[in-house]
């Protein structure tokens, strides 16, 4: 019979826990949640204040007759479930489900699964802390309030099923706004000119960039204006004005929180959201490793806090000091932002000495590419800054003002761990130019060029903007683009993210119908308030009943309007040739399709099927534009498989035409 039983979420973390607590511990996992709302109604009782119906989810019943049988004979139950809102909540659910057990209950949580945090959770078990729990109580009601109360207008007014959520409908708002800032863009003409200059004593060419006229900073915007300064230039002198040396510092970033992994791991992995939390899971949970056995390689991966140990500040130091000298190391301390949940630290390594190298042989490829990613960035957090040599020189040439800029690394410091981007020791070196002298003109350059619209959002950029309005929180960014994607709302091509014409419907129907809501301040306030909740200075019924007092008027008024209102389907110009019915266009899982009106009589569908203006570059017929199962786009000819086999992830283009 175990003296202790420790409950934890998953198999693997069970398994990596149980190697520290020996014998006479048994581990279970609870395989994430054992209740929930219920999935066939809104399982909140709004007219008794709000009063949630929690019910055990299908399928958990053996699993918890399991676990109730185990407290039973356990003398102490250790609930171990993530140190976070989601985590604290599942250990409430948890003891709920053993109240008969109750006497024996506590809560440990420990922020990175290694023997030490283990051991000395375990030596100092807490409470549940009810506050937690609130905040996490007041999410799930909240939103399941919003989406059983949202969704019927979407059925109303565009397709049964549908479903409209607090976050969600937001995202998808930032995306379909981008999309129509990007269409309304007007596009405005602005010229550079660039002189190609020679320094006489060291012959080396440089370019130096035009900046204005008699000190005062000049924006060209016509051909006009470039050919009066071009004018202006001809036979002029270019005389070195003034010479500025110095040095500049370039400081690392903090180690990473749960957004900065996730869009550093988009751009210089090409990481989804989902894989990158995926993966950091499993190195978080624990990974087998020879000499340690099963250890969890990353501290926890859901947190906004930028906050490291004294430990391992001290570990960094070692390691750093060991591979690169003394130079190279920098103690640093990192501010956190101050709405951020600062109970747990900085994604990092649990181990310094287990370097992404020595760990290679026994991880999966992406394992090994997300653990350097957090190792690296961790360690140049610690690292002292890169230092360049910078020289900044002014040109005149007939009353009119040229930049040249150079740079060249005099000292690496974090640069040898981790770059940012590729230029960072990149040499943009200038030759030794002195005042007064003068350097001769091999050729003027000017350049057309036209302002872009705003870039569409990707993955990594929305859930900065997310982030930096105060929209959701670590644990909702993947799942909230997730399920925007998986509703057919956006879609993504290449990394950009789209919204569909069904997005484009679903935010239009809402945004009118329900303004307080889908907007970014309102959800920024909401996630305020969870976090005055999970400090105990908010009453979380108190926070629901102030926000259904509005949102339950505006629900009836657009009842009221939507009484009379008959879902009426756009029929097309495709006529069907089973029954010879006008098709209607309808709304689906993949998208827009024709079908029959004469359902369930006529059962006859059709897909849309889009193509583009450039005809196939083997055969010259049409080509059409697919999608795979996951929304990715691509393009095939019309006859393939029959006479043609052209297909393409690229959008085929004049050049690519036959005989070209």
């Amino acid at each position: 019979m175990a003296d202790r039983l420790v409950i934890v979420e998953s198999p693997a973390k069970a398994n990596t826990i149980k190697r520290f607590l020996g014998g006479s511990t048994k581990v279970m996992a609870s395989m994430g949640h054992v209740r929930d709302l219920p999935k066939s109604k809104m399982g909140v009782e709004i007219e008794n204040d709000f009063e949630p119906e929690y019910i055990n989810i299908r399928g958990k019943g053996n699993l918890i007759k399991e676990l109730k049988k185990e407290a039973k004979k356990a003398k102490k139950i250790f609930i171990a479930t993530d140190p976070d809102r989601e985590g604290e909540a599942i250990a409430w659910h948890l003891a709920t489900i053993l109240k008969d057990e109750k006497e024996k209950i506590t809560r440990v949580t420990f922020n990175e699964i290694t023997k030490n945090a283990v051991k000395k959770a375990i030596k100092e078990p807490r409470d549940i802390d009810i506050n937690l729990v609130d905040a996490q109580q007041a999410r799930r009601v909240l939103d399941r309030i919003v989406g059983y109360k949202m969704s019927p207008v979407l059925w109303k007014k565009v397709k049964r099923g549908l479903s409209a959520g607090r976050v969600q409908s937001v995202a998808v708002k930032m995306i379909v706004d981008r999309e129509k800032e990007i269409q309304d863009f007007k596009p405005e003409e602005y010229w550079n000119i660039y002189a190609n200059l020679k320094h006489k004593k060291s012959k080396k060419d440089f370019d130096a960039k035009f900046v204005g006229k008699e000190g005062n900073k000049q924006e060209i915007h016509s051909q006009k204006e470039v050919d009066q300064i071009l004018k202006d230039l001809e036979n002029a002198k270019y005389v070195v004005d003034e010479v500025k040396k110095g040095e500049k510092k370039r400081n690392p970033s903090p180690p990473f929180t749960t957004s900065t992994m996730q869009q550093e791991a988009s751009r210089k992995i090409n990481f989804t959201l989902r894989k990158t939390m995926s993966v950091a899971q499993s190195l978080y949970e624990g990974v087998k490793i020879p000499e340690k056995g099963t250890v969890g390689l990353i501290t926890y991966m859901r947190t906004d806090s930028t906050r490291i140990s004294n430990e391992a500040r001290a570990s960094a130091k070692e390691q750093i000091i060991k591979e690169f000298g003394e130079s190279f190391y920098e103690e640093r301390h990192f501010k956190t932002k101050k709405d951020a949940q600062d109970a747990h630290e900085a994604i990092r390594p649990t181990y310094a000495e287990l370097t992404p190298a020595s760990v290679k042989p026994h991880l999966s490829n992406d394992q090994y590419k997300l653990y350097k990613l957090i190792y690296e960035r961790f360690m140049a957090s610690q690292m002292a800054s890169a230092i360049y040599d910078t020289m900044a020189v002014s040109i005149k040439a007939n009353g009119y003002d040229f930049k040249a800029n150079g740079q060249n690394l005099k000292f690496k410091g974090f640069l040898v761990m981790y770059k940012y981007s590729k230029s960072e020791d990149e040499e943009k070196t200038l030759p030794p130019l002195e005042e007064k002298e003068e350097v001769k003109l091999n050729e003027i350059n000017p350049k057309q060029s036209f302002t872009e619209p705003p870039p569409r959002y990707t993955e990594a950029s929305l859930v900065k903007a997310l982030e930096e309005k105060g929209i959701g929180r670590p644990s909702t960014y993947s799942p909230t683009i997730t399920t925007i994607l998986a509703r057919r709302y956006i879609e993504k091509e290449q990394k950009q993210l789209v919204p569909t014409e069904l997005g484009t419907i679903v935010n239009k129907l809402l945004t009118e119908n329900f303004t307080d809501v889908i907007n970014e301040e309102f959800t920024a306030q909401i996630e305020a308030d969870f976090d005055k909740i999970a400090e105990g200075n908010e009453q979380w019924k108190k926070m629901i009943r102030e926000f259904y007092g509005p949102f339950g008027k505006t629900i009836e008024k657009v009842e009221k309007e939507l009484e009379h209102v008959e879902l009426v389907d756009e029929v097309s110009d495709v006529k069907c040739e089973k029954c010879g019915r006008m098709m209607v266009y309808k709304y689906g899982r993949f998208g827009k399709f024709l079908a029959c009106p004469g359902y369930p009589e006529c059962k006859n569908t059709k897909a849309i099927i889009e193509t583009i203006d450039e005809p196939c570059p083997k055969c010259g017929a049409q080509v059409q534009i697919r999608k795979t199962k996951k929304g990715r786009k691509y393009y095939i000819c019309e006859n393939n498989p029959k006479s043609c086999d052209y297909i393409s992830w690229n959008l085929p283009s004049k050049e690519n035409k036959k005989g070209k």
